[in-house]
Protein backbone atom coordinates (compact mmCIF):
# COMPACT_ATOMS: atom_id res chain seq x y z
CA UNK A 1 0.00 0.00 0.00
CA UNK A 2 2.86 2.37 0.74
CA UNK A 3 4.26 1.65 -2.72
CA UNK A 4 0.90 2.37 -4.32
CA UNK A 5 0.51 5.62 -2.41
CA UNK A 6 4.01 6.65 -3.49
CA UNK A 7 3.34 5.98 -7.17
CA UNK A 8 -0.27 7.17 -7.34
CA UNK A 9 0.23 10.95 -7.86
CA UNK A 10 2.71 10.64 -10.71
CA UNK A 11 0.85 7.77 -12.37
CA UNK A 12 -2.41 9.69 -12.16
CA UNK A 13 -0.77 12.72 -13.76
CA UNK A 14 0.71 10.63 -16.59
CA UNK A 15 -2.63 8.89 -17.16
CA UNK A 16 -4.52 12.19 -17.26
CA UNK A 17 -2.06 13.69 -19.74
CA UNK A 18 -2.30 10.56 -21.91
CA UNK A 19 -6.11 10.71 -21.96
CA UNK A 20 -6.02 14.41 -22.84
CA UNK A 21 -3.54 13.71 -25.63
CA UNK A 22 -5.77 10.99 -27.07
CA UNK A 23 -8.79 13.31 -26.88
CA UNK A 24 -6.98 16.18 -28.60
CA UNK A 25 -5.62 13.81 -31.25
CA UNK A 26 -9.14 12.54 -31.87
CA UNK A 27 -10.30 16.06 -32.72
CA UNK A 28 -7.88 16.31 -35.65
CA UNK A 29 -8.98 15.70 -39.26
CA UNK A 30 -8.24 12.06 -40.26
CA UNK A 31 -5.39 12.97 -42.63
CA UNK A 32 -3.68 15.13 -40.04
CA UNK A 33 -4.30 12.55 -37.31
CA UNK A 34 -2.46 9.92 -39.36
CA UNK A 35 0.48 12.25 -39.90
CA UNK A 36 0.77 13.40 -36.28
CA UNK A 37 0.86 10.48 -33.86
CA UNK A 38 -0.87 10.85 -30.52
CA UNK A 39 2.39 10.19 -28.68
CA UNK A 40 3.64 13.59 -29.85
CA UNK A 41 0.70 15.24 -28.10
CA UNK A 42 1.38 13.20 -24.96
CA UNK A 43 5.00 14.37 -24.84
CA UNK A 44 4.17 17.99 -25.59
CA UNK A 45 1.25 18.15 -23.13
CA UNK A 46 3.47 16.61 -20.48
CA UNK A 47 6.14 19.19 -21.24
CA UNK A 48 3.60 22.02 -20.93
CA UNK A 49 2.29 20.78 -17.59
CA UNK A 50 5.70 20.14 -16.05
CA UNK A 51 7.24 23.40 -17.23
CA UNK A 52 4.30 25.77 -16.75
CA UNK A 53 3.54 24.36 -13.31
CA UNK A 54 6.28 23.25 -10.97
CA UNK A 55 5.28 19.73 -9.98
CA UNK A 56 6.03 18.83 -6.35
CA UNK A 57 8.56 16.03 -5.70
CA UNK A 58 5.68 13.73 -4.72
CA UNK A 59 4.94 13.24 -8.44
CA UNK A 60 8.44 12.05 -9.34
CA UNK A 61 8.22 8.32 -8.36
CA UNK A 62 5.03 7.69 -10.34
CA UNK A 63 6.28 9.58 -13.38
CA UNK A 64 9.51 7.59 -13.32
CA UNK A 65 7.51 4.34 -12.94
CA UNK A 66 5.36 5.20 -15.97
CA UNK A 67 8.41 5.68 -18.19
CA UNK A 68 10.39 2.72 -16.91
CA UNK A 69 8.09 -0.13 -15.83
CA UNK A 70 4.96 0.59 -17.89
CA UNK A 71 7.08 1.14 -20.95
CA UNK A 72 8.80 -2.24 -20.56
CA UNK A 73 5.42 -3.95 -20.26
CA UNK A 74 4.17 -2.10 -23.35
CA UNK A 75 7.14 -3.28 -25.41
CA UNK A 76 6.55 -6.90 -24.40
CA UNK A 77 2.90 -6.67 -25.47
CA UNK A 78 3.92 -4.98 -28.72
CA UNK A 79 5.64 -8.19 -29.75
CA UNK A 80 2.20 -9.71 -30.37
CA UNK A 81 1.89 -7.62 -33.55
CA UNK A 82 5.12 -8.88 -35.12
CA UNK A 83 5.72 -12.02 -37.16
CA UNK A 84 9.02 -13.21 -38.52
CA UNK A 85 7.14 -14.64 -41.51
CA UNK A 86 6.64 -11.06 -42.70
CA UNK A 87 10.33 -10.90 -43.59
CA UNK A 88 10.01 -13.79 -46.05
CA UNK A 89 6.77 -12.40 -47.51
CA UNK A 90 8.44 -9.47 -49.25
CA UNK A 91 11.43 -11.35 -50.67
CA UNK A 92 15.18 -11.22 -50.16
CA UNK A 93 15.73 -7.97 -52.07
CA UNK A 94 13.63 -5.90 -49.69
CA UNK A 95 15.26 -7.54 -46.69
CA UNK A 96 18.71 -6.64 -48.03
CA UNK A 97 17.57 -3.06 -48.57
CA UNK A 98 16.19 -2.80 -45.04
CA UNK A 99 19.36 -4.15 -43.43
CA UNK A 100 21.54 -1.77 -45.50
CA UNK A 101 19.38 1.25 -44.63
CA UNK A 102 19.18 0.35 -40.94
CA UNK A 103 22.96 0.00 -40.78
CA UNK A 104 23.41 3.29 -42.63
CA UNK A 105 21.05 5.18 -40.32
CA UNK A 106 22.78 3.93 -37.18
CA UNK A 107 26.27 4.61 -38.56
CA UNK A 108 25.46 8.10 -39.87
CA UNK A 109 23.70 9.10 -36.65
CA UNK A 110 26.70 8.14 -34.53
CA UNK A 111 29.39 9.44 -36.89
CA UNK A 112 27.66 12.77 -37.51
CA UNK A 113 26.59 12.99 -33.89
CA UNK A 114 30.23 12.98 -32.81
CA UNK A 115 31.05 15.79 -35.25
CA UNK A 116 28.09 17.86 -34.12
CA UNK A 117 28.77 17.26 -30.44
CA UNK A 118 25.46 15.46 -29.85
CA UNK A 119 25.36 13.14 -26.84
CA UNK A 120 25.93 9.51 -27.81
CA UNK A 121 22.66 8.37 -26.21
CA UNK A 122 20.64 11.00 -28.10
CA UNK A 123 22.40 10.15 -31.37
CA UNK A 124 21.58 6.48 -30.77
CA UNK A 125 17.88 7.24 -30.22
CA UNK A 126 17.70 9.37 -33.38
CA UNK A 127 19.50 6.65 -35.34
CA UNK A 128 17.27 3.88 -34.02
CA UNK A 129 14.14 5.94 -34.64
CA UNK A 130 15.20 6.51 -38.25
CA UNK A 131 16.41 2.95 -38.77
CA UNK A 132 13.55 0.92 -37.31
CA UNK A 133 10.09 2.14 -36.36
CA UNK A 134 10.17 5.66 -35.05
CA UNK A 135 8.79 6.40 -31.62
CA UNK A 136 8.26 2.74 -30.65
CA UNK A 137 11.94 1.98 -31.29
CA UNK A 138 13.00 5.12 -29.43
CA UNK A 139 10.83 4.14 -26.47
CA UNK A 140 12.14 0.59 -26.47
CA UNK A 141 15.81 1.56 -26.79
CA UNK A 142 15.84 4.37 -24.22
CA UNK A 143 15.83 2.19 -21.08
CA UNK A 144 18.41 -0.17 -22.59
CA UNK A 145 20.98 2.63 -22.98
CA UNK A 146 19.80 4.54 -19.88
CA UNK A 147 18.97 7.65 -21.91
CA UNK A 148 17.82 10.82 -20.16
CA UNK A 149 14.19 11.94 -20.35
CA UNK A 150 15.14 15.00 -22.37
CA UNK A 151 16.97 12.77 -24.86
CA UNK A 152 13.80 10.75 -25.38
CA UNK A 153 11.70 13.90 -25.77
CA UNK A 154 14.14 15.39 -28.28
CA UNK A 155 14.38 12.13 -30.24
CA UNK A 156 10.57 11.75 -30.37
CA UNK A 157 10.18 15.38 -31.48
CA UNK A 158 12.90 15.03 -34.13
CA UNK A 159 11.44 11.75 -35.40
CA UNK A 160 7.93 13.18 -35.61
CA UNK A 161 9.01 16.36 -37.40
CA UNK A 162 11.03 14.41 -39.98
CA UNK A 163 8.18 11.94 -40.51
CA UNK A 164 5.56 14.66 -40.80
CA UNK A 165 7.57 16.40 -43.51
CA UNK A 166 7.86 13.05 -45.29
CA UNK A 167 4.09 12.45 -45.21
CA UNK A 168 3.54 15.51 -47.39
CA UNK A 169 6.79 15.55 -49.38
CA UNK A 170 6.97 11.90 -50.49
CA UNK A 171 3.65 11.77 -52.41
CA UNK A 172 4.59 14.96 -54.24
CA UNK A 173 7.99 13.55 -55.14
CA UNK A 174 6.35 10.31 -56.31
CA UNK A 175 4.39 12.29 -58.90
CA UNK A 176 7.49 14.22 -59.93
CA UNK A 177 9.55 11.04 -60.35
CA UNK A 178 6.68 9.08 -61.95
CA UNK A 179 7.22 6.18 -59.53
CA UNK A 180 5.18 2.97 -59.73
CA UNK A 181 3.05 1.93 -56.78
CA UNK A 182 5.47 -0.88 -55.88
CA UNK A 183 8.51 1.39 -56.07
CA UNK A 184 6.88 4.18 -54.08
CA UNK A 185 5.56 1.75 -51.45
CA UNK A 186 9.03 0.25 -51.06
CA UNK A 187 10.57 3.73 -50.77
CA UNK A 188 8.12 4.91 -48.13
CA UNK A 189 8.20 1.66 -46.17
CA UNK A 190 12.00 1.57 -46.06
CA UNK A 191 12.77 5.26 -45.50
CA UNK A 192 9.96 6.94 -43.50
CA UNK A 193 10.25 6.66 -39.73
CA UNK A 194 6.98 5.93 -37.94
CA UNK A 195 4.41 3.31 -38.94
CA UNK A 196 1.49 5.75 -38.90
CA UNK A 197 3.44 8.13 -41.13
CA UNK A 198 4.31 5.30 -43.54
CA UNK A 199 0.65 4.31 -43.83
CA UNK A 200 -0.42 7.93 -44.34
CA UNK A 201 2.16 8.60 -47.06
CA UNK A 202 1.64 5.25 -48.81
CA UNK A 203 -2.14 5.39 -49.04
CA UNK A 204 -1.97 9.06 -50.07
CA UNK A 205 -0.77 7.82 -53.47
CA UNK A 206 -2.81 4.62 -53.90
CA UNK A 207 -4.13 1.59 -52.04
CA UNK A 208 -1.55 -0.66 -53.73
CA UNK A 209 1.30 1.64 -52.70
CA UNK A 210 -0.10 1.74 -49.17
CA UNK A 211 -0.14 -2.07 -48.89
CA UNK A 212 3.47 -2.40 -50.13
CA UNK A 213 4.62 0.39 -47.82
CA UNK A 214 2.92 -1.21 -44.82
CA UNK A 215 4.38 -4.64 -45.52
CA UNK A 216 7.93 -3.30 -45.92
CA UNK A 217 7.52 -1.23 -42.75
CA UNK A 218 6.32 -4.23 -40.76
CA UNK A 219 9.47 -6.06 -41.78
CA UNK A 220 11.53 -3.22 -40.33
CA UNK A 221 9.42 -3.42 -37.18
CA UNK A 222 10.01 -7.16 -36.93
CA UNK A 223 13.75 -6.52 -36.73
CA UNK A 224 13.42 -4.10 -33.79
CA UNK A 225 14.30 -6.72 -31.21
CA UNK A 226 17.58 -7.55 -32.93
CA UNK A 227 18.52 -3.87 -33.16
CA UNK A 228 17.82 -3.39 -29.45
CA UNK A 229 19.83 -6.49 -28.55
CA UNK A 230 22.76 -5.28 -30.66
CA UNK A 231 22.58 -1.79 -29.18
CA UNK A 232 22.50 -3.19 -25.64
CA UNK A 233 25.58 -5.32 -26.32
CA UNK A 234 27.50 -2.40 -27.86
CA UNK A 235 26.74 -0.15 -24.90
CA UNK A 236 27.68 -2.88 -22.45
CA UNK A 237 30.98 -3.39 -24.27
CA UNK A 238 31.61 0.38 -24.33
CA UNK A 239 31.00 0.60 -20.59
CA UNK A 240 33.37 -2.30 -19.99
CA UNK A 241 30.81 -4.58 -18.39
CA UNK A 242 32.16 -7.49 -20.38
CA UNK A 243 35.07 -8.05 -22.72
CA UNK A 244 36.39 -11.60 -22.94
CA UNK A 245 33.27 -13.57 -22.18
CA UNK A 246 31.10 -15.90 -24.18
CA UNK A 247 28.26 -14.69 -26.38
CA UNK A 248 25.78 -16.26 -23.98
CA UNK A 249 27.16 -14.24 -21.07
CA UNK A 250 27.11 -11.12 -23.24
CA UNK A 251 23.43 -11.69 -23.92
CA UNK A 252 22.73 -12.37 -20.26
CA UNK A 253 24.36 -9.11 -19.22
CA UNK A 254 23.28 -6.97 -22.16
CA UNK A 255 19.69 -7.97 -22.90
CA UNK A 256 17.00 -6.75 -20.49
CA UNK A 257 14.15 -9.14 -19.70
CA UNK A 258 11.59 -6.98 -21.49
CA UNK A 259 13.53 -7.36 -24.76
CA UNK A 260 13.46 -11.13 -24.37
CA UNK A 261 9.77 -10.85 -23.58
CA UNK A 262 9.23 -8.88 -26.80
CA UNK A 263 11.05 -11.52 -28.85
CA UNK A 264 9.12 -14.31 -27.12
CA UNK A 265 5.79 -12.66 -27.93
CA UNK A 266 6.85 -12.29 -31.57
CA UNK A 267 7.77 -15.98 -31.71
CA UNK A 268 4.44 -16.98 -30.14
CA UNK A 269 2.63 -14.89 -32.73
CA UNK A 270 4.70 -16.39 -35.54
CA UNK A 271 3.82 -19.91 -34.39
CA UNK A 272 0.11 -19.11 -34.29
CA UNK A 273 -0.26 -18.82 -30.53
CA UNK A 274 -2.05 -15.46 -30.65
CA UNK A 275 -4.45 -16.70 -33.35
CA UNK A 276 -5.19 -19.84 -31.27
CA UNK A 277 -5.98 -17.73 -28.21
CA UNK A 278 -8.26 -15.54 -30.33
CA UNK A 279 -10.26 -18.57 -31.48
CA UNK A 280 -10.57 -19.93 -27.95
CA UNK A 281 -11.65 -16.60 -26.44
CA UNK A 282 -13.79 -15.50 -29.37
CA UNK A 283 -12.06 -12.13 -29.82
CA UNK A 284 -9.01 -10.67 -31.49
CA UNK A 285 -6.40 -11.14 -28.76
CA UNK A 286 -3.62 -9.70 -30.91
CA UNK A 287 -5.55 -6.48 -31.47
CA UNK A 288 -6.32 -6.27 -27.74
CA UNK A 289 -2.66 -6.68 -26.81
CA UNK A 290 -1.53 -4.11 -29.37
CA UNK A 291 -4.19 -1.63 -28.20
CA UNK A 292 -3.07 -2.11 -24.60
CA UNK A 293 0.56 -1.68 -25.65
CA UNK A 294 -0.14 1.53 -27.53
CA UNK A 295 -1.98 3.04 -24.58
CA UNK A 296 0.78 2.06 -22.16
CA UNK A 297 3.31 3.68 -24.51
CA UNK A 298 1.11 6.77 -24.57
CA UNK A 299 1.09 6.91 -20.74
CA UNK A 300 4.84 6.26 -20.64
CA UNK A 301 5.62 9.06 -23.07
CA UNK A 302 3.30 11.38 -21.15
CA UNK A 303 5.54 10.54 -18.21
CA UNK A 304 8.58 11.39 -20.31
CA UNK A 305 7.12 14.82 -21.01
CA UNK A 306 6.21 15.33 -17.36
CA UNK A 307 9.73 14.42 -16.32
CA UNK A 308 11.52 16.59 -18.88
CA UNK A 309 12.96 20.02 -18.21
CA UNK A 310 12.61 22.31 -21.25
CA UNK A 311 15.60 24.36 -20.10
CA UNK A 312 17.75 21.25 -20.41
CA UNK A 313 16.39 20.62 -23.92
CA UNK A 314 17.07 24.24 -24.86
CA UNK A 315 20.68 23.78 -23.81
CA UNK A 316 20.86 20.84 -26.21
CA UNK A 317 20.35 23.24 -29.12
CA UNK A 318 19.35 22.64 -32.78
CA UNK A 319 22.07 20.14 -33.56
CA UNK A 320 19.96 17.02 -32.88
CA UNK A 321 17.39 18.27 -35.40
CA UNK A 322 20.16 18.72 -37.97
CA UNK A 323 21.39 15.23 -37.15
CA UNK A 324 17.92 13.77 -37.68
CA UNK A 325 17.42 15.64 -40.96
CA UNK A 326 20.75 14.55 -42.46
CA UNK A 327 20.29 10.93 -41.34
CA UNK A 328 16.75 10.74 -42.76
CA UNK A 329 17.76 12.41 -46.04
CA UNK A 330 20.74 10.10 -46.64
CA UNK A 331 18.59 7.04 -45.92
CA UNK A 332 15.90 8.30 -48.30
CA UNK A 333 18.37 8.88 -51.14
CA UNK A 334 20.06 5.52 -50.53
CA UNK A 335 16.67 3.80 -50.59
CA UNK A 336 15.93 5.32 -54.00
CA UNK A 337 19.30 4.11 -55.28
CA UNK A 338 18.71 0.57 -53.99
CA UNK A 339 15.22 0.45 -55.53
CA UNK A 340 16.70 1.49 -58.87
CA UNK A 341 19.45 -1.13 -58.53
CA UNK A 342 17.49 -4.07 -57.09
CA UNK A 343 13.91 -3.27 -57.98
CA UNK A 344 10.96 -2.75 -55.61
CA UNK A 345 9.83 -5.24 -52.94
CA UNK A 346 8.27 -8.49 -54.06
CA UNK A 347 9.64 -8.38 -57.59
Amino acid sequence: MNRIRTLAPGLAAALLVALCARWVHGLLPPVLAKALGEVLFAVFLGLLVSNLFRLPPIFAPGIRFSFQTLLRLAIVLLGASFSFAQVAAIGGKALVMIIVLMSLALWVAHALGKRLGVRTELATLIGVGTAVCGNSAISATAPVIKAKDEDVSFAVATNTIMGTIAVFAYPILARVFGMSDAAFGTWVGSAVNDTSQVVAAGFAVSEAAGHVATLVKLTRNALMGFVIVGTAMLYARRDGTHTQVSLLKQLQKSVPLFVLGFLLMAIINSLGGIAWASRILGRNVGADLVAASRFLILVALAGVGLGTNVAAMRRTGPRPFLLGFVTATLCSLTSLGLIRLLGPAGR
